[in-house]
């Protein structure tokens, strides 16, 4: 069973532990074993990101990098769902650390090195007026070189590894995540800085060899989420900054193969974005070409690439001025940058050889589709429709004005070259020119070829004025001065070359140093066909001054043509009738037709027009459907995404309180046992395997195993007791026998120690003695000059002690007297401190005060009104007891009236009832009991107002006046009824709160509601 999973909190203290204690390593491995179980998945990533920093510390402290790059792996795959920011945190926390460490090691190797140079320079050098021989001097050169190199090597280059390791292991980490983009293209950055700083070409090779083959794996990962989607704008915008630093740094290296693969790249990305590239990109982009196509030697895409940046110069110019673009996008368009731009696109131009200068046949490769190819390529690279030509480009150059804003000796030049036909001045007329272009550091590139084309265009000029010429005269010509003087075997060389690709047509006679040009009209080759020389497909900026034999020949058939049309024309009228015939007609027909054709070709274009709106609409509706898709699409995901999260969160929430639960109770239980534990023995439990026992069985188990433990120790006592009882007295009865001659023995052994150790002292003691004397001797004419000093030191002390006394003593007065006045200061704030605290006291007393007797009074007050309330109640229970009392006694006046009466007519009744018929004597038993029952009734109604809360409802029965009859009662009757219902128990009448009464209002008087009726006497009564 594997171990239980740590939290990151235990895990980063233990290894803060091993690292205290020397164990660094034994702390990486712990944090790598950590971070990389599977168990960590359900760790919060707060409580990880600082083990990740102390792992990735460690790495770098310890080189190593594997590990560093399997824990970022892990920890990228844990949080870059939910936490992006702390993997940006831990890597530049990486790169910082790999960087530092590189700038200590660079530090610590300028040191050694200095301290090398220093000890060498103060050791080896004898006399400092001795000169240095040519063997010291390269002894000390190779020794200070090779030292420096091992200390570099030693020191500084293992840390350098590590910063590039460390530079791609990031970049591999950050690949395949658009939430970490921003991330990736500033390590891309520090690793070109890195690459530029240390001079690195190998390793930025391999950079951007790795930075492309991150932009083509992208599509694999293209339905993961999070991908790296280059349809993006920004984040194609991105990636074209980044190549545009990659060919920046490529430049700066001379690495011009990655340059130019840069470049590749650059136009990859442009044509897959759909967002217009920044001028001031675009500038740099073609400056960079410039450069590459220089070191290159073509050219022909060199000039071309110089007037592609002249147009954005000029385009970005208009923009700003018209305030259709932001100056900030936009490269600087001064005059001076004008100017300086209009003189290179036309130096440049005037570079182009105007023959072929490879080495290989012209004839050939002009026609090798591999080379086409590779036209093609660099065509596209310059966003051209077509391949440049030296006479489009001085067409294009001229047209838009150039030679005016171009330094005056660039126009010179172009006017020289170009323009003027001086076969024996030209190359004086340049020299000056040539010079100033030698002097300054951008032009000295295109001094040689230059050359080139100065040496084209002596040949051209002198063919058409010579046949033959001496070498010594065209080397007179093409006399230039230092350090452009052409020698005699480069020209040689440049005709031979010419005449190898059909370029030229010179035959040289080495016997008698003359060159002769080839004058064969019947002649082949392109080099006869103008002049005697081609090959730049730039015939019109030849000057001519008569046609040679060769064009002579080549162009009698098209002369021919040419004059018999013209005497067609004088000779035979109809020719020319028809000619005019056919003219008129068409002339006609198309008059005729104008109109129509006019209408046709509004009409067409305007359905040109309607068509390219309505597709313009469709594509927009189609990005707006397909973007509305995608957001529909990406909410869903990221609706989805959430949902998974939230419920992969619920479940690892789940299980971690499930088993934070479960590792309680273990720990509970092991904890139990290790309390329980007493003696060797255990107790017989898996501590792995805990889930099927509780405390109870704990307890019950280690109780049985006390009380075998303590039986089996009580019987151990008991036998080793016995044993030892017996043991111990026979080796006492030996050791009585033996006691006096051991006794003897050692007392002699006693007084020989005594003995030695008694001389040995008494000799060291007399040795010691005689020493002190000769020290005492030797030291005892220092003693006046000890006693001097010790009195100067003792006295110049005191007179320091005094000081400092005197001076501690006005510190302590001025001490006391602070003392003294913050005491007096305190005790004056306590004591008003005090003051307005009994004031405050005295105050809430007060006002305590005042409050119970305004509370005794309100008391006092509802007391009084309670009583009389009981009292005014009290009168009007006796009122009504005094009618129901003086009822009463009316009722008993009429009973006996009743009674005489009845006993008067009892004699009458007797004999009625006898008369009477039998069903009539129920009657007559009914009126008798209700006479009965009405009596008994009456006699109960003193006490029955006492148990009004007797019955069922809570209300008081109906009183049972004498006289009621059924189903109906005296206004007496009821009013005596009301009076004690509204009487009321002393129970009840001390439940009941008491009534308030408002200031300046009267007590409502128990005389009965609104609307009922008040007998006289009450009235009366409640009027007094």
């Amino acid at each position: 069973m594997p171990p239980p999973h740590q939290k990151p909190e235990n895990v980063l203290k233990r290894a803060h532990e091993l690292m205290g204690v020397g164990q660094s390593q034994a702390a990486l491995v712990l944090l790598h074993e950590h971070i990389t179980s599977k168990r960590i998945r359900n760790v919060p990533i707060a409580s990880l990101e600082p083990v990740m920093i102390l792992l990735v510390e460690q790495s770098v402290e310890q080189k190593k990098g594997k590990l560093a790059k399997d824990a970022l792996y892990q920890y990228k795959n844990i949080s870059q769902n939910t936490h992006v920011g702390t993997i940006e945190l831990v890597l530049k926390k990486f790169i910082e650390l790999a960087e530092e460490k590189v700038k200590t090691a660079q530090a610590k190797a300028d040191e050694v090195q200095s301290s090398l140079e220093t000890t060498a320079s103060a050791t080896n050098i004898d006399d400092l007026e001795a000169t240095e021989t040519p063997e010291s001097i390269l002894l000390s050169t190779v020794s200070g070189e090779q030292s420096r190199d091992r200390t570099d090597r030693a020191i500084v280059t293992p840390w350098l590894k590590f910063l590039w390791e460390t530079y791609r292991t990031v970049l591999d980490i950050l690949r395949n995540n658009a939430r970490l983009e921003i991330m990736y293209q500033s390590t891309a950055t520090q690793a070109f800085e890195f690459c530029l700083r240390y001079s690195r070409k190998t390793e930025f090779r391999r950079l951007c060899e790795l930075l492309r083959n991150h932009v083509q794996t992208a599509a694999k990962y293209s339905a993961q989420m999070h991908a790296i989607n280059l349809n993006d704008p920004d984040t194609l915008q991105r990636h074209l900054e980044t190549r545009f630093q990659q060919l920046n740094v490529a430049v700066e290296l001379e690495l011009w193969q990655e340059a130019f693969r840069s470049v590749e790249d650059i136009h990859t990305l442009l044509n897959i974005s759909k967002r217009p590239p920044k001028n001031i990109m675009m500038a740099n982009y073609y400056e960079k070409l410039t450069r590459i196509f220089l070191v290159a030697e073509n050219y022909l895409f060199h000039a071309a690439a110089w007037s592609r940046y002249y147009n954005l110069l000029r385009q970005s110019a208009s923009m700003v001025a018209s305030g259709l673009g932001k100056k900030s996008d936009n490269p600087v368009t001064s005059e001076a940058d004008f100017s300086k731009a209009a003189s290179f696109v036309l130096l440049s131009a005037l570079a182009i050889p105007v023959i072929s200068t490879s080495r290989s046949r012209g004839a050939l490769v002009d026609l090798d589709e591999a080379k086409k190819s590779k036209n093609s390529r660099l065509t596209h690279l310059l966003g051209m429709s077509q391949a440049p030509t030296r006479a489009v480009l001085f067409k294009d150059a001229m047209s838009k004005g150039l030679l005016k804003r171009a330094h005056p000796e660039i126009r010179e030049l172009y006017r020289i070259l170009e323009v003027e036909f001086h076969p024996l001045s030209i190359c004086q007329k340049i020299s000056p020119i040539l010079a100033k272009i030698g002097a300054d550091s951008d032009m000295e590139k295109y001094v040689t070829p230059l050359q080139q084309v100065i040496l084209t265009r002596l040949f051209q000029q002198l063919s058409q004025v010579y046949e033959t010429v001496d070498v010594e005269f065209v080397e007179n010509l093409a006399k230039f001065p230092e350090p452009f003087h052409i020698k005699r075997d480069t020209i040689e060389k440049f005709i031979m070359n010419g005449n190898k690709k059909d370029d030229l047509a010179i035959r040289m006679d080495h016997a008698t140093n003359v060159l002769s040009f080839d004058a064969d009209i019947f002649s082949s080759t392109k080099a006869s066909s103008s002049l005697g020389l081609t090959g730049s497909s730039d015939e019109t900026s030849i000057q001519k001054l008569q046609n040679t034999p060769s064009d002579i020949v080549r162009t009698q058939f098209s002369r021919l043509t040419k004059a018999l049309y013209i005497t067609c024309q004088y000779i035979d009228p109809s020719f020319n009738e028809s000619r005019i015939k056919a003219r008129d007609i068409a002339f006609a027909r198309a008059s005729a037709e104008a109109d129509e054709e006019h209408r046709e070709t509004l009409a067409r274009k305007e359905i040109i027009q309607k068509r390219k709106e309505e597709a313009s609409e469709l594509l927009a509706r189609k990005e707006k459907e397909d973007a509305t898709r995608k957001r529909i699409r990406a909410a869903q995901l990221q609706e989805a995404e959430d949902r998974r999260l939230a419920q992969e969160q619920k479940e690892r929430e789940d299980r971690r309180l499930q088993a934070e639960m479960d590792r309680l109770r273990k720990e509970e239980l092991k904890k139990q046992i290790a309390d329980l534990k007493i003696g060797p023995k255990t107790l017989d439990i898996d501590l792995e395997n805990l889930d099927n026992v509780d405390s109870n069985t704990i307890r019950a188990m280690k109780l049985a195993q006390l009380e075998r433990e303590k039986n089996d120790i009580n019987e151990k006592l008991r036998v080793t007791g016995k044993r030892i009882d017996h043991l111990e007295r026979a080796f006492r009865k030996e050791e009585a026998k033996k006691l006096p001659l051991d006794y003897e023995e050692q007392h002699q052994k006693d007084i020989a120690t005594y003995q030695k150790t008694k001389a040995q002292t008494l000799m060291e003691a007399e040795i010691k003695h005689k020493q002190s004397l000769e020290l005492k001797h030797r030291l005892s004419r220092l003693i006046p000059r000890y006693e001097t000093y010790r009195q100067s030191v003792v006295e110049r002390r005191h007179d320091e002690f005094e000081k400092r006394r005197r001076d501690a003593e006005r510190e302590l007065v001025k001490a006391m007297d602070m003392r003294r006045k913050e005491f007096r200061e305190r005790k004056s704030r306590e004591r008003k401190q005090r003051a307005e605290q009994e004031r405050i006291l005295r105050e809430e007393e007060e006002k305590a005060a005042k409050i119970a007797e305004e509370k005794a009074a309100k008391e006092e007050r509802i007391k009084a009104e309670f009583a009389e309330i009981k009292a005014a109640r009290e009168r009007e229970r006796q009122e009504t007891l005094e009618i129901i009392a003086l009822q009463k006694r009316r009722e008993e006046e009429a009973e006996q009236r009743r009674a005489l009466a009845k006993a008067a007519g009892t004699s009458l009744s007797k004999e009625v009832d006898s008369a009477q018929p039998a069903r009539w004597q129920p009657r007559r038993e009914m009126t008798e009991s209700n006479s009965q029952r009405t009596n008994s009734l009456t006699t109960r109604g003193s006490y029955s107002a006492a148990k009004l809360d007797d019955t069922d409802s809570g209300r008081p029965p109906p009183l049972p006046l004498v006289g009621a009859r059924t189903g109906t009662s005296s206004w007496r009757d009821r009013e005596a009824s009301r009076n004690l219902q509204r009487q009321t128990s002393p129970e009840r009448e001390r439940e009941r709160p008491l009534p308030s009464v408002a200031s300046g209002e009267k007590a409502l008087k128990p005389s009965g509601g609104a609307g009922k009726y008040i007998p006289l006497q009450l009235r009366k009564k409640s009027g007094q």
